[in-house]
Order: structure tokens, then C-alpha cells, then sequence
């Protein structure tokens, strides 16, 4: 699976090392491309993953502000819930593309 911004990879793994929680697929740290990343201030507390920590991506000198988050401390229940540790794995929402 490739997580891609106007044509550039953000992140590739195999789907087997995804994660997918309410439709959006979650790909591990080290899949991540972090040079495209950068953090953004915007906070979200989700009530049963926990504090949300967003990025802006840059691709070829343009921002896209908050089009990336993971949770890197996971309130407790989380794992139980999804059924694995999903710490610090990043998803991808508006204007970034995932496919096979």
C-alpha cells in the first residue's frame, strides 16, 4: 500500500503492517517518508485513542496543513479495542491518496 501526495510517496508498506480503524488506513513509522513531514499545532483528543498529534506534508514547496496524524500515547483500552498497537502509526486524510 502507497500513501501519495500529487503523485509522491508519502509512505509504502505491505497492508499486511497496516492498520485500519474507521476507514482510514494507518501505516507504520518506519513506512513513513518523514522528510515530507513536518508537526503542526493543531491538537484533537479523540475520546477513546487519545491525543492526536497532526502534520502538515510538503510536496514540491506545498504545504498541506493537518493531512496527516497518528497517536503516539494510546489511552488505555485503545489496543483491546483495534486489536493491535497502533502507537505512532500515521494516516492520511484530504487530498492524500492510498491505494495498492
Amino acid at each position: 500500500m502507497r500513501a501519495l501526495l500529487n503523485g509522491t510517496v508519502i509512505a509504502e508498506a505491505p497492508e499486511s503492517d497496516l492498520v485500519k480503524i474507521e476507514g482510514n488506513w494507518y501505516f507504520p513509522p518506519a513506512s513513513v517518508k518523514r522528510d515530507f513531514l513536518s508537526d503542526s499545532s493543531t491538537s484533537y483528543t479523540c475520546p477513546w485513542k487519545g491525543d492526536c498529534h497532526y502534520y502538515t506534508i510538503t510536496v514540491d514547496g506545498q504545504s498541506y496543513q493537518d493531512r496527516a496524524f497518528s497517536y503516539d500515547d494510546l489511552r488505555p483500552g485503545a489496543v483491546e479495542r483495534v486489536g493491535t498497537d497502533f502507537a505512532g502509526y500515521v494516516a492520511f486524510w484530504k487530498d492524500v491518496t492510498v491505494e495498492d
